[in-house]
C-alpha cells in the first residue's frame, strides 16, 4: 500500500459576494461529502477541505497554498482557467484542469465564423493572458479558414475611459458587423454600455465562454445589444442532489465565514448583527423560499467542472492508496485517472493536463424585458474527425436586434460571373474589386478568384 500526505482540497474565491463563486465552493463541499459516503472510493479515508478568499490576488493564493501544503509547487486542478499557456508542461508541470484549453475554443469559434459566411470581422479582447492568448489563437485559426480580421484591440474594465472611447471609435468607423469578443463579463458590460451611450447598434456579437452565459449581463446599460449573441461554453449537466444541498446552506454551518454572512444578509435583506436601518435575521429564513443564482441549478456548467475536479482528486488518491509500486507523486497519479462521474461523464487528462474539449454552441435570446435565456443551437467536439467536430442542431436562432436572418459581414461582395477578384492594394485578401475577365477567358461561378481559358474549357467539355 502506498503512503501519501500533504494533499489538500483547496478552493479559492476571488469575488466579493459572487453567487456563482459561492455555488462553486458549496459544490466542492457537496462532492466531498458524497465521496466520503461512498465506500468504493478511499475506504477508511475521509477527505477534508480548506476554502480561502484570495480577493483577486495571486499573491494571497500562493500564500494560502504554501500555508496548507508547505510547498509552492502543489498540484492544482482548475475549474475555470482556460489559457492555452497553462498547457506548457515545462512551466506548469503539476497543473490540471477540468475545463478545456482556449486552444480548442478558438478553433471552434473560427469554424463558427466560417460556417455563417462571416469573412470580415473585428476582434476585441481582455488585455490579459486570457484575452490576448485567446484572441491571438482565434485570429490564427480564422485566417486558416479564410476569414480576415479588420482590427484587433484589447482593454480592461479598469482602463481609462479615453482608451475605451478609442476602441468605440474603431468599432464605429469599421465596416465589419461581426465582433469576436474574447473577454470577461466585466469588459463586455463596460463596452456595450459605452456603445449604448453613443447609439452604436447593428452589431453581431460572438462571445467567449467567460461571458456568454453570465447571468449578470442584464445588469448593464445597453445589454439588449447582446441579444442574438452566439458563442461556445462547456456543456450543461444535472447533478442529482445538489439543489436541495444548496438550499440547506445556513450561517450556522460556518459561523466565521464573512462571505456567507454577507450573502445571507443580501438575500434576505436583514442583518445577523444589530445594524441601524436593517431588521435582525430571526433564523427562520430558508433559501428554498427565495430565487437566486446561488440555488439555481437549471444551468450547471462551470459548477460541474468543480464537481469533476473533486472527484478527480479522490480517484487519484484512491489509486495511490492501492498502488502496487512506489508511485507516491500525486500529480503522476492524477495524470492516470480515467473514470465516470455519478452524472455519467468521462473524466481524464491528456499529457498536458487538459480535459477533453466539448462545447455547446449557445444563443442569447430575450424572454422579456430585462431577461435573457441561453438556448443551445449546436455542438463542438474536438475528439471527432475534422469536418465532423462542429454541428448545428436545427434550433431557431435569434440574431442581432431579434432578427431571424443571418447577418452578413464581408469586406467585398462576391464577384458575379464574367468577373474575377483583384485584391485591393494594401488590404487583406477578403477585400477586392471585381474586374472583367480578359478576352478569351471567363469566370462561370459567383465569387471566383480565378479566370478560366475558354479554349481549355471547351477542350475539357469535349472529352
Amino acid at each position: 500500500m502506498c503512503m501519501f500526505n500533504n494533499v489538500f482540497l483547496l478552493f479559492d474565491l476571488f469575488l466579493s459576494l459572487s453567487f456563482n463563486e459561492f455555488q462553486f465552493a458549496q459544490t466542492m463541499i457537496f462532492a466531498v461529502d458524497e465521496i466520503n459516503r461512498n465506500a468504493n472510493i478511499l475506504p477508511g479515508v475521509s477527505l477534508g477541505y480548506k476554502i480561502y478568499n484570495n480577493c483577486g490576488s495571486m499573491n494571497i493564493l500562493r500564500s494560502a497554498m504554501l500555508l496548507v501544503s508547505g510547498h509552492e509547487s502543489s498540484t492544482t486542478i482548475s475549474h475555470f482557467a482556460t489559457c492555452a499557456c497553462l498547457s506548457n508542461r515545462i512551466e506548469f508541470p503539476s497543473f490540471f484542469r477540468t475545463i478545456p484549453s482556449d486552444d480548442y475554443q478558438s478553433r471552434a469559434l473560427a469554424q463558427l465564423v466560417k460556417h455563417f459566411g462571416w469573412t470580415w470581422v473585428g476582434a476585441i479582447s481582455n488585455a490579459n493572458d486570457y484575452g490576448i492568448n485567446g484572441i491571438t489563437m482565434f485570429i490564427k485559426a480564422a485566417n486558416e479558414e479564410g476569414v480576415c480580421i479588420e482590427y484587433s484591440v484589447a482593454f480592461e474594465s479598469t482602463s481609462p475611459r479615453n482608451e475605451i472611447l478609442r476602441i468605440v471609435q474603431i468599432i464605429k468607423h469599421s465596416t465589419s458587423k461581426v465582433i469576436m469578443a474574447f473577454m470577461s463579463h466585466r469588459e463586455i458590460k463596460v463596452l456595450v454600455e459605452e456603445l449604448h451611450k453613443q447609439n452604436i447598434t447593428g452589431l453581431q456579437w460572438i462571445g467567449s465562454d467567460a461571458w456568454i452565459t453570465d447571468s449578470s449581463l442584464t445588469e448593464s446599460l445597453g445589454h439588449t445589444a447582446l441579444i442574438g449573441s452566439v458563442g461556445f461554453t462547456v456543456p450543461k449537466v444535472q447533478i442529482p442532489g445538489l439543489g436541495p444541498f444548496l438550499q440547506e446552506a445556513n450561517p450556522s454551518q460556518f459561523p466565521n465565514s464573512m462571505f456567507l454572512k454577507e450573502f445571507w444578509e443580501s438575500v434576505f435583506n436583514c442583518s445577523l448583527t444589530p445594524r441601524a436601518g436593517l431588521r435582525i435575521c430571526n433564523g427562520s429564513e430558508h433559501l428554498k423560499n427565495v430565487r437566486n443564482p446561488f440555488t439555481d441549478v437549471s444551468d450547471l456548467r462551470f459548477t460541474n467542472n468543480v464537481y469533476k475536479a473533486v472527484y478527480a482528486t479522490a480517484h487519484a488518491l484512491n489509486n495511490l492508496l492501492f498502488c502496487n509500486q512506489n508511485k507516491t507523486i500525486f500529480a503522476n497519479s492524477l495524470q492516470d485517472v480515467h473514470f465516470i462521474t455519478p452524472v455519467g461523464e468521462s473524466v481524464f487528462f491528456d499529457k498536458n493536463g487538459d480535459s477533453p474539449a466539448r462545447y455547446e454552441l449557445i444563443n442569447l435570446q430575450q424572454v422579456k424585458a430585462g431577461t435573457m435565456k441561453v438556448a443551445t443551437i449546436g455542438y463542438y467536439d474536438a475528439s471527432l474527425p475534422k469536418g465532423q467536430q462542429f454541428t448545428m442542431n436545427g434550433a431557431q436562432i435569434v440574431w442581432k436586434g431579434g432578427s431571424n436572418t443571418v447577418p452578413a459581414s464581408v469586406c467585398s461582395d462576391s464577384c458575379p460571373p464574367g468577373t474575377r477578384q483583384a485584391v485591393q492594394k494594401g488590404k487583406p485578401v477578403c477585400c477586392y474589386d471585381c474586374i472583367p475577365c480578359p478576352p478569351g477567358e471567363i469566370s462561370n461561378t459567383t465569387g471566383n478568384k480565378n479566370k478560366i481559358n475558354k479554349k481549355n474549357l471547351y477542350e475539357s467539355l469535349s472529352k
